[in-house]
């Protein structure tokens, strides 16, 4: 443990990694810069100043990267139309790459040969974080204490603390959350306390986010959404930067009980996990932007995105943000939404989104073709019958064998 002279940690300031600090330091001998993402969490980001400071860390970064997050992760992520195993939005697993590059750019920037986290050995962030910090820089080196250390519980983290003389609120750090969050823009999550048993209820109380649907106003709420390249870009007539959208939509939505999620998924390291999820922004995103696209895609485009999203999901999910295969589907994905343009009405009522009408310059929805009305002979009925015919043939072919080799069959 001696061959490490200085570590970059992601440090939020809480129990867990004001102990990696002191730990690091410790059995490594080394020097500790902390890193410190302000991603949208909603939590006053100084304190991890004074924290780090009063743990001797010499070098401490707090960095706003709410543009960024939204700018270059989140909204590539919508131009697919992404949801991983039908439900879940992933609003966790897209803000992973962004912290691993950051770990790797001030490692290089600082001199450190190491790179920290406090993952633990369960979760699918230690193989997200670390997935990236690889891929980003081969030879980097990963100390991952969860891994190595044998604290493994609340009551030995605080215990060490005690030992070690690290200043944490005993009073406010000893009274057990009843569930684990994260938080960010684009969601906030809920594991543990009632929620390991899959047959529980969450209580009301959890969410943070969202008004109950039920208590959610009588009147709905209308808006305005204008998409340019497949990115949303203004918000009722208001150019904003990509942050500010998806935090006012975030307001929008919750106060109408838009974007609840309770799922039950399939973590990469090979067990279930039950987690609850608040996600308003981001569901009315997806449901708008599958609007626009409805409008201006072409079908089989349209139809071959559908068919990859799975697949570009699970990569965001098992953390693959920065291997060639995602950055090749990124690319396709890119290219389909150079005419994903115009605008899209939005309803918003008591936790449902719902589309009220939606337009385009690009859109190739030909009301002279589709009408019920005469179509000046603009499509010929008739031609449907050849088209019938040959798309019948294979069928009709096997089915008169079938009627002739066997017919039980």
């Amino acid at each position: 443990m001696t061959d490490v002279n200085k570590v970059v940690l992601a440090y939020s300031g809480g129990l867990d990694t004001s102990v990696i600090v002191r730990w690091l330091q410790e059995n490594y001998r080394c020097e500790v810069v902390t890193f410190t993402a302000d991603i949208g969490q909603g939590e006053e980001l100084e304190p991890a100043r004074e924290k780090a400071e009063a743990l001797g860390v010499k070098e401490i970064f707090i960095d706003d990267l709410r543009e960024e997050f939204v700018r270059d992760f989140v909204f590539p992520m919508f131009r697919a139309n992404t949801i991983y195993e039908g439900q879940y939005l992933l609003g966790t697993s897209i803000a992973r790459p962004l912290i691993a590059k950051k770990l790797i750019d001030l490692a290089e920037q600082t001199g450190a040969d190491a790179i920290s986290h406090g993952a633990t050995g369960k979760g699918n962030d230690q193989v997200r974080f670390e997935l990236g910090a690889y891929a980003l820089n081969p030879d980097i080196r990963v100390i991952a204490p969860w891994r190595e250390w044998d604290l493994d519980s609340r009551e030995s983290l605080m215990n060490y603390c005690e030992q070690h003389n690290i200043g944490v609120d005993y009073t406010g750090a000893g009274k057990k959350s009843p569930y684990s969050m994260d938080a960010n823009l684009l969601h906030i999550s809920y594991e543990g306390g009632v929620l390991e048993n899959p047959w529980e209820s969450p209580e009301e109380s959890m969410w943070r986010w969202t008004t109950n649907p039920e208590s959610a106003p009588d009147v709905p709420t209308f808006i305005d959404l204008e998409y340019m390249n497949g990115d949303l870009i203004s918000l009722n007539g208001e150019r904003l930067s990509c942050c500010e959208l998806l935090a006012r939509l975030n307001v929008l939505g919750g106060k109408n009980g838009v974007g609840r999620d309770d799922i039950v998924e399939n973590r990469y390291v090979g067990m279930k996990s039950r987690g609850c999820y608040e996600t308003p922004g981001g569901t009315i995103m997806l449901k708008a932007h599958r609007a626009i696209e409805s409008l201006t895609l072409d079908r089989e485009v349209m139809h071959l995105k559908d068919e990859l999203m799975p697949r570009y999901a699970k990569l965001i999910y098992n953390g693959y943000w920065w291997s060639p295969e995602r950055k090749m589907l990124q690319a396709a994905i890119d290219q389909s939404q150079v005419n994903v343009n115009g605008h899209v009405r939005v309803k918003l009522y008591k936790g449902n989104v719902s589309i009220d009408g939606r337009q385009s310059r690009n859109s190739l929805f030909d009301s002279e073709i589709a009408t019920f009305e005469s179509d000046g002979g603009t499509y010929n009925q008739a031609d449907a019958e050849g088209f019938i015919k040959l798309n019948a043939l294979r069928l009709r072919i096997a089915g008169r064998k079938r009627g002739t080799d066997n017919p039980s069959f």
